[in-house]
């Protein structure tokens, strides 16, 4: 599929649905992103969840969030459940600005929709010249285990992470557990859906490789980051996103649940504050220069930076058109008849 063709098809759902024009352009633009970039358990695969989530009414389509406190560059924001990508976005364009004045700006969003692929977000400010650093957590769910635990308390907790590099900046986008909801979720769907890794545990605590145990009566849970050796550092991790969401949002796990949702940390720096942008890029090249020079463990297998995969794979798709995954069409054809919208 064309990639102008994909984001056309997604915000005539989305409009369908009744999403405003401005907000289902915006997130029929971060979902093809995330899938442009490679991310595509979080990209158009979400749409078909969108769409029911507009029509049920919980995921808001149109208006602006509530701005609770805004310093100088420091913001707390209420979403009151509109959709995450063009809150989100918002919020970074809010933190870019300030933060070209003051040398940093920071925006808590509480209450927000879904926010779908971090890593999405991220070019186009890295290319301005500025570190960006995206977190989520999502307080009305849990599928992961604290370490040394068996009972699922925090969310994947993804975070992420770009900054301007030479040819293109480095973008970090991970979760601080072993795997994320959705690829557990379109593993189980798998026809052999048994993998080679133990990412879960089962609801007695004991390393699983079938994603299905989430599904399980009573539920498994996804392991955190490092897995059973060293999944503490995981757990941290994600303890510490939930600090800078959660705890600097005051709204999280010790309040009732809303539904599928998110609280975001959105952060912006302007290098040029600091040593400047000349030594910044001169550290972070020399860097990238040397994790590219070093020895290949396996022949022919060249060390990246982060990110270099999937703006690769952005321009090849850009070029020759989206390749999305086979789960993708179907769900979205069937909303398409359901929606009146045609394909």
């Amino acid at each position: 599929m064309q990639v102008d063709a994909a984001r056309d098809l997604a915000v005539r759902l989305l409009r369908a649905a009744g999403a405003d024009a401005e907000v289902a352009q915006c997130v029929a633009r971060i979902l093809v992103e995330g899938d442009l970039l490679g991310h595509d358990t979080h990209g158009l695969a979400l749409l078909p969840a969108y769409l029911a989530e507009l029509q049920n009414g919980r995921m808001r389509g149109s208006g602006e969030e509530q701005r609770l406190r805004e310093k100088t560059a420091v913001a707390l924001w209420d979403a009151q459940r509109l959709a995450g990508p063009w809150v989100v976005s918002r919020a970074i364009a809010w933190a870019a600005e300030r933060a070209v004045v003051c040398g940093a700006a920071q925006v808590v969003i509480r209450r927000s929709h879904h926010i779908a692929a971090l890593a999405a977000y991220l070019e186009p400010f890295a290319r301005r010249g500025l570190l960006v650093h995206l977190a989520c957590s999502d307080p009305n769910a849990a599928s992961v285990a604290p370490f040394g635990g068996r009972g699922a308390v925090i969310t994947p907790n993804p975070m992420a992470w770009a900054w301007p590099g030479e040819p293109d900046p480095v973008m970090i986008d991970i979760s601080a557990s072993v795997t994320t909801n959705g690829m557990t979720a379109r593993l189980a769907r798998a026809a052999q859906p048994e993998g080679a890794q133990s990412w879960w545990l089962d609801a007695a605590g004991e390393p699983c490789r079938d994603p299905r145990v989430l599904q399980a009566d009573p539920p498994g849970t996804i392991l955190p980051l490092g897995g059973l050796d060293a999944g503490h550092k995981g757990y941290a991790l994600g303890l510490m996103v939930e600090a800078y969401t959660a705890g600097l949002g005051g709204h999280g796990r010790a309040d009732p649940g809303e539904g599928w949702g998110a609280t975001v940390h959105v952060q912006v720096v302007d290098p040029e504050a600091f040593a400047g942008a000349e030594a910044f890029a001169r550290q972070m090249n020399a860097l990238a220069q040397a994790c590219r020079e070093s020895p290949a463990r396996v022949p022919g297998q060249a060390v990246r930076l982060p990110g270099e995969r999937g703006l690769a794979r952005k321009r090849h798709q850009l070029e020759h058109g989206l390749a999305l995954h086979p789960d993708i069409m179907p769900a979205l054809s069937g909303c398409a008849r359901e929606l009146g919208v045609h394909l």
